[in-house]
């Protein structure tokens, strides 16, 4: 799930980072590390792949397309009630996904720690799409995105809290590739499939959701999990769960990095991609209206450049145990891509500026995931409190980024004017920098 705030209480980062070289406990991991973990088989791989791509088709689904024409059906007219449908669903996931994590961490059942989670979730996931379908005013249709982003949400991140149970270092590239290649392709098959039935509601909704519901129980059925109920298991009181959405980034920090690397990465990507459609115009000469097709041409391209970035990546970096340099490497590739769309002369550069971008984007956010699993702390015991804090990492960015924009826009121009260079500028440097924090981590290559 995608959680997002920026409330000082729940912020993982300190004011300062402390320096890792001269850190005694990432010194003693590093000269002490945790055994590797068993290869997993092509069975997991695959079925991992396939759940993720069914939860994101459920799921983003009705964020593409489903949810804005049922939104414009119940209240034509108002398209700012799209705007704070997803915002409180976004608003509850910020406050519900570390607790879900600890919570998924401390389950102690037969079928272990995460099918549980993945299974109700789901279950909570149909049970949100059949009330936005059939919701009677927009206030219900809300009521289903925040019951959306909470089971789907949940069914995901336990999917991805799996990855870190169970991926061995050596497979951590590759998997991460393949489940980013998924995940971007999902979301076009989605709303292809849902054209077919813009005109029924329930059909709308469920049928994209029933591929979610295949690939998911295909996971839990097919993938075993180890029988948790022998784990331990202390008490936890209120305060005590709610300490936990604190640590200690004196202990961890690497972890602290990679946090900081990411919330740059998602802030220079979502400064990037907020007004595409008004930037394209802008350069362009052309009506908002008319980019539509340009952007869904660049969509099509955008995915074979993404896939190019995340496969490749994640298999180099497994390959030749290197994930510090493709991290590096992809945040220069997008910063070049936004340089060359921000100051494009004409659509040609538009185009190839973008697709530059989508690789460096690829390779960044596959490679990026496996060096989370890499430098994650307590694998064993926190693992879904550790993956929901990293949670805020993308979701604050999300939350800020736009706001931030909107600001940047109106620097050194009159009138109508909107400083669109600036705007990707600002983004180049905030993932440039992003792929060079990761290079103080000491822990990983």
């Amino acid at each position: 799930m995608t959680p997002s705030n920026d409330e000082p209480l729940i912020t993982p980062l300190p004011a300062s980072l402390p320096a890792p070289s001269v850190n005694a406990v990432e010194l003693d991991e590093a000269a002490h590390p945790a055994p590797e973990l068993p290869k997993v088989g092509s069975r997991y791989i695959w079925f991992m792949v396939l759940a993720q791509f069914g939860v994101f088709m459920a799921f983003i689904t009705p964020l593409a397309i489903s949810l804005t024409i049922r939104v414009n059906t119940l209240a034509p007219g108002h398209p700012e009630y799209l705007g704070f449908i997803t915002g409180a669903g976004a608003l509850f996931v910020m406050l519900t996904s570390p607790f879900m994590g600890i919570w998924s961490d401390r389950t102690r059942t037969r079928v272990g720690r995460r099918r549980p989670f993945m299974i109700g979730g789901m279950l909570v996931g149909v049970l949100s799409l059949i009330v936005m379908a059939l919701a009677p005013n927009v206030f219900i249709v809300g009521l289903g995105w925040i019951l959306a982003q909470w089971g789907w949400g949940t069914t995901l991140s336990n999917l991805q809290i799996s990855t870190a149970d169970r991926l061995p270092e050596s497979q951590r590239g590759k998997v991460a590739g393949l489940t980013s290649f998924a995940t971007q392709i999902a979301p076009v098959f989605g709303v292809i499939l849902a054209q077919f039935f813009t005109g029924d509601p329930l059909l709308l909704f469920l049928v994209p959701g029933a591929v979610g519901v295949l690939f998911v129980v295909l996971f839990v059925a097919l993938v075993h999990e180890d029988d948790s109920r022998a784990l331990p298991k202390d008490p936890i009181t209120v305060l005590q769960l709610l300490a936990k959405y604190l640590y200690n980034p004196r202990k961890h920090p690497d972890f602290s990095w990679n946090w900081l690397g990411r919330f740059l990465f998602y802030t220079g990507i979502t400064l990037n991609t907020t007004y595409t459609a008004y930037f394209f115009a802008d350069r362009l000469g052309i009506a908002v209206e008319s980019v539509a097709g340009i952007i869904a041409t660049l969509s099509l391209g955008g995915i074979l450049a993404v896939t190019l970035g995340a496969i490749g990546g994640g298999f180099l970096s497994d390959r030749l145990k290197r994930r510090r340099l493709f991290v590096l490497l992809g945040g220069l590739i997008m910063a070049a891509g936004m340089l060359l769309q921000a100051f494009a002369p004409d659509i040609t550069f538009l185009i190839t500026g973008s697709l530059v971008t989508s690789v460096g984007l690829g390779l960044f956010a596959a490679v990026d995931q496996a060096l989370l699993l890499d430098v994650l702390p307590e694998r064993e015991t926190d693992a879904g409190r550790f993956m929901g804090i990293t949670g805020f990492a993308t979701s604050i960015p999300q939350s800020i980024a736009p706001l931030v924009a909107s600001g940047i826009l109106l620097i050194g121009v009159t009138g109508d004017e909107r400083n669109y260079t600036l705007l990707f500028i600002v983004a180049a440097v905030s993932v440039i920098l992003a792929g060079a924090v990761v290079l103080r981590i000491r822990s990983v290559r």
